[in-house]
């Protein structure tokens, strides 16, 4: 397998030791992009979009389908939005009743814990894809990965 087509193609499958390498690698994209300013964006999205191809390759060598990374994705944000409407319907619940900010402080407890709860579901989730063994031999997305080394 090459560099190419480790991250910018979701056919196929890869082992654990190909994942972690990309993993690390995409995120020191991550990193860099971050500190600059305007090209960093653009390659934030590259790297996301390889990111997901990375994900889906290993899905794929443990006979899942690459779908399965939606799962945090989406788990994430429905806890932030949950979250910041408690925050909200708190501070109208302060307004309504006289008794202050109180509410909507107790919100902002929980967006911090729903913030805590999805940063810890994608962890777990990197963990265990990049942890969890391979199906031994051909399944729907093709052989195995036969070697760990890339050109």
């Amino acid at each position: 397998m090459d560099w190419k087509s480790l991250f910018f193609t979701a056919d196929g499958r890869i082992g654990r030791q190909a994942f972690w390498i990309g993993w690390l690698m995409l995120l020191g994209v991550h990193v860099v992009a971050g500190w600059v300013p305007l090209i960093g964006w653009a390659l934030g999205l590259a790297a996301l979009f390889a990111s997901v191809c990375l994900y889906t390759k290993r899905l794929h060598d443990m006979g899942r389908t690459g779908w399965w990374q939606v799962l945090p994705i989406v788990l994430g944000p429905v806890l932030i939005l949950g979250s910041a409407m408690t925050i909200g319907f708190g501070a109208l619940l302060g307004e309504l009743t006289n008794i202050g900010d109180g509410w909507a402080l107790a919100g902002v407890g929980g967006l911090f814990v729903s913030l805590a709860i999805a940063f810890v579901v994608m962890i777990g989730f990197t963990l265990w894809v990049g942890t969890a063994e391979g199906q031994p031999g051909e399944n729907r997305y093709g052989e195995p990965p036969l070697t760990t080394v890339l050109a």
